[in-house]
């Protein structure tokens, strides 16, 4: 089931509810039905495009801080390497959220929604024990939170947060929209992810391969041994800073010209 299909299975419950007050609907304000599902469609379109990750990104919070009457809709990737949570996408233009800063697993909500893989929604952060950042939200004018994991195979690999300018009390229905976006974010990242990493390894057996070749044709036509040889590929790599593949293929290049 795609983010269009989920999200369209809760709109017309999430209308129903609305009141036509802040704080008792998730779309209780202006936007209307037809432009809701144009917007929610926007991202699932999005996300089987062949745009770039970053692009995808910015695209799927910005769409989702419009519909959930969002002040700002941030999404945060957990680097592997560091174990820690960056900030990857935002849709405010504040110069102040936008400054790069990092929180480690189980630092702040963040963190502690990633460490846990549970949703949070948190009435007043200025109230919230474990939230850090409480001078930043003042600046901006931050109320209320919904926080949710990103999860995949019951890993989590980052978090999408909602924040409203005024006191919310997020619904099951906010709740379950948010959580079909993340889910869908979350696989789109992860199968980015694996494809890079598919390609790197690709990339590492091919000059491996090209390697092993530009080895053999030293060997052949200057009576090197294979360490020799490989001392030479990564002597020139080295002093003319280019890659061993690009040292490799040059002197492969070399040998079938010269015959």
């Amino acid at each position: 089931m795609t983010t269009f299909d989920l999200l369209c299975k809760f709109i017309p419950s999430l209308n129903e509810n609305s009141k036509g007050e802040r704080g008792t609907g998730l779309l209780y304000k202006k936007t209307p039905y037809k432009k809701q599902i144009q917007a929610l469609s926007e991202i699932s379109q999005a996300i089987s495009s062949d745009r770039y990750l970053d692009d995808i990104l910015k695209l799927i919070v910005t769409v989702t801080a419009n519909v959930m009457d969002s002040k700002i809709c941030s999404l945060w990737i957990l680097d592997e390497k560091e174990k820690v949570l960056k900030i990857s996408a935002t849709q405010t233009m504040s110069e102040e959220y936008l400054k790069e800063r990092t929180l480690k697993l189980g630092e702040g909500v963040v963190g502690y929604v990633a460490q846990q893989k549970k949703t949070l929604a948190i009435l007043d952060v200025l109230k919230e024990p474990r939230y850090k950042e409480k001078e930043l939200a003042k600046k901006e004018g931050l109320v209320s939170m919904l926080s949710v994991p990103l999860t995949v195979k019951d890993k989590a690999i980052g978090v999408i947060n909602c924040y409203t300018s005024y006191p919310h009390e997020f619904n099951e229905t906010e709740r379950a929209v948010l959580i079909a976006v993340a889910s869908q974010a979350a696989i789109y990242i992860e199968n980015t992810e694996l494809i890079v990493k598919t390609k790197v390894i690709q990339e590492e057996l091919e000059t491996r391969k090209l390697v092993e070749r530009a080895k053999g044709a030293l060997m052949k036509h200057h009576d090197l041994s294979e360490e020799e040889a490989f001392k030479r590929i990564r002597k020139a790599s080295m002093d003319s800073r280019k890659t061993m593949r690009e040292i490799a293929e040059a002197i492969l290049l070399t040998e079938k010209m010269g015959g």
